[in-house]
């Protein structure tokens, strides 16, 4: 069997350069087979007991990520931490529910932020964890599945 070929650094949805090509390329690649994974858990009845997740660590700038050298037209866009897109179908969310909203240049939260560790005790509340419980104790810290800080399930998406 031959090894999975290998991508050179920033290729993939990493798309500092050319993003209309690449997010083209990577949206059509994913587009119809997760669109069949939901249809086939859905006409096998097993879409209300299988959670899917679908997202990133971090979404893209709205502006132009210029790079010397580089056309326009291959301009791509850099990292953005503060506003990102996270899908989830089946398992126990309400289904066509929007949460949370970016500002005019869809930079920054300005409606119903969500933090990782909340989205983390929001998936793990759908998988029937309960992430107040999952404690341990070490180096004086109550440590839980969503961190030391406090963490919040978003109740508006869970049906």
């Amino acid at each position: 069997m031959a090894a999975p070929a290998r991508t050179r650094p920033g290729s993939g949805w990493d798309a500092h350069h050319d993003v209309e090509a690449n997010h083209s390329k990577w949206c059509k690649a994913s587009d119809k087979p997760v669109a069949g994974l939901l249809a086939d858990l859905k006409a096998r009845g097993m879409l209300k007991d299988t959670l899917v997740v679908w997202g990133g660590e971090f979404g893209r700038t709205p502006f132009a990520e210029v790079i010397p050298g580089q056309s326009p037209e291959k301009y791509g866009r850099d990292h953005n931490p503060w506003g990102f897109t996270m899908w989830m179908a089946g398992g126990g969310v309400k289904g066509g529910t929007i949460y949370g909203e970016t500002d005019d240049f869809s930079y920054n939260v300005v409606k119903d932020p969500v933090h990782v560790r909340d989205f983390h005790a929001t998936v793990l509340r759908l998988l029937g964890i309960d992430h107040e419980r999952f404690t341990y104790r070490a180096q004086g810290l109550d440590f839980k599945l969503t961190g030391v800080e406090s963490a919040q399930v978003v109740k508006a998406v869970i049906a």
